[in-house]
């Protein structure tokens, strides 16, 4: 049985979100963003907004230079996140095998759902309207046998149409997704564009007529032997080729787990103020080491400092004696790390990460501390963090004006809840 693979795509979403909880902005061009800052990004601009001009990643201050009447609304992650799994629970409605792909689309395989819900275009209709009447939110709908060729009928023409609907069937592919331009293939960014340029290939149709020995060819003349891989995926890709299932969840095996920080350089010149921030970073990242029972071997400290002239950075890591994650632990190692290579220029951003995970139900006890009992007291701080918020019990350091904790617990993934 050919498979029916759905990808459903949220327009606009954090907007959507936004103008849906104020309806007195309903006929206004609304961004998300951060109103207090005029150099901070733009997350999402509704269509009226991108109509003026106004796009995702731009500035706040040129958002509104473009579109003086726009209306930039403090964004809420934690509203998002939850209407994103509310959605999630619409389309398990309909399927068991639901992909969420990022917090705004998802992978739907209803392959055996048409005997339940009718045609494949009758569940996408539903499915819209169960969405628009829930949460005010308008998606968008690709359709096709594999993964690979439902985004690309989301992404190239059902984002493009009225109905927010795309069928893409392999006996469409000559007549519509090969004309278009090589960079609206998924996964081809302005870098790969140019070198397939330069090969004669401008189409994806170009390179989904090749011979795959050809194509292979032709890469290695242009990017070295090293591209066989790159030209795999990328022959498969134009011919919709993607045997890869649809996983329900979005659960996989850690390899590493690490947190960042981007910083007002001005303000971090000094090791002081720096190792307040690297001691914030280091308990956050072994609560989460806690909190999924891994230990880790492997220490990396990376860090980008500049003066506002020069720039410069380093990536560095350590192998502990033993596997830890304990924070004490891991911030003597991280502490040693940065000031072996730090340079003394002021920090623009810092992040710390553990990987060589093993798991935490055997701990390696030593002569002279009681790893056992330091290791129990902090999942006790953990689960008071848990219930309670991450801010209930901080590091004194934490209270210092070089501290950024108390900042991040407001927020979610670096922008407020």
């Amino acid at each position: 049985m050919e498979r029916v693979i759905m990808l459903a795509d949220c327009q606009s979403f954090y907007a959507s979100v936004e103008k849906s909880a104020h309806p007195e902005y309903h006929d206004k061009p609304v961004a998300v963003g951060d109103p207090s800052r005029m150099s901070g990004i733009v997350l999402a601009a509704c269509p009226l907004a991108k109509a003026k001009g106004v796009t995702t990643a731009s500035r706040v201050g040129e958002a509104l230079a473009k579109c003086p009447e726009l209306v930039v609304i403090r964004p809420r992650m934690g509203r998002y996140i939850e209407l994103s799994l509310f959605i999630t629970q619409i389309f398990e409605r309909y399927t068991d095998q639901v992909e969420p792909y990022s917090i705004d689309e998802q992978f739907l395989d209803v392959t055996r759902s048409a005997r339940f819900y009718g045609s494949t275009l009758s569940i996408a209709e539903d499915i819209q309207n169960h969405i628009l009447m829930s949460t005010g939110v308008w998606s968008r709908i690709g359709i096709g046998p594999t993964k690979i060729l439902a985004k690309m009928a989301t992404d190239n023409y059902a984002k493009k149409n009225a109905e927010g609907i795309y069928e893409l069937s392999p006996d469409k592919l000559e007549s519509t997704l090969w004309t278009l331009p090589v960079h609206q293939m998924f996964m081809v960014a302005s870098r790969m564009t140019r070198h397939f340029n330069r090969m004669g290939l401008n189409t994806i149709g170009d390179i989904a007529r090749l011979d795959f020995a050809d194509f292979k060819r032709r890469m290695r003349l242009e990017m070295g032997k090293q591209s066989d891989i790159q030209a795999g995926y990328y022959w498969q890709t134009a011919r919709g080729i993607d045997p890869s299932p649809v996983v329900a969840g979005i659960r996989h095996q850690l390899k590493s787990v690490g947190h960042g920080k981007a910083l007002r350089w001005r303000l971090y010149r000094c090791l002081s103020d720096i190792e307040v921030v690297l001691l914030e970073l280091v308990i956050e990242v072994c609560q989460r080491m806690r909190r999924h029972g891994f230990m880790g071997s492997v220490v990396t400290v990376a860090a980008m400092e500049t003066d506002g002239e020069r720039a410069s950075g380093f990536n560095r890591q350590l192998t502990l004696s033993q596997p830890t994650s304990l924070t004490h632990e891991v911030a003597a190692a991280v502490r040693e790390l940065f000031i072996r290579h730090w340079s003394g220029l002021p920090v623009g951003r810092l992040s710390v990460t553990l990987s060589g995970l093993t798991d935490d139900s055997v701990m390696q006890l030593t002569l002279f501390e009681d790893r056992a009992r330091a290791y129990e007291k902090e999942k006790t701080i953990d689960r008071i963090k848990e219930r309670f918020g991450s801010d209930a019990i901080m590091r004194a350091s934490s209270l210092l004006d070089a501290g950024v904790a108390r900042e991040r617990a407001e927020q979610i993934g670096g922008h407020y809840k």
